[in-house]
């Protein structure tokens, strides 16, 4: 049977679970935005904070900035994600 947690509860998780990022595997990131979507929460700028496509934090980007964009290239899968400047 499914836990049911309040959409507060959920933040708090999620709050709780950016805050030690640097020890936490792409299975475990997974989880977490599974519950941001369910619970229609957004990460903001959290997302920035690992890869898009194989979900491990940023250890040692490679960060450019260029022409109004952030371009950062993943250490694992040398993925770039780009980021307009606000």
């Amino acid at each position: 049977m499914k836990k049911v947690i309040s959409k507060k509860e959920a933040k708090e998780q999620i709050k709780k679970f950016f805050e030690d990022l640097k020890n936490k595997s792409p299975k475990d990131i997974k989880k977490i935005k599974k519950l941001a979507m369910s619970y229609k929460i957004p990460l903001k700028e959290n997302r920035k904070l690992f890869c898009k496509c194989c979900l491990n934090p940023h250890k040692d980007p490679s960060i450019r900035v260029k022409k109004g964009l952030i371009k950062i290239n993943c250490g694992e899968c040398d993925y770039t994600s780009r980021w307009k400047i606000k």
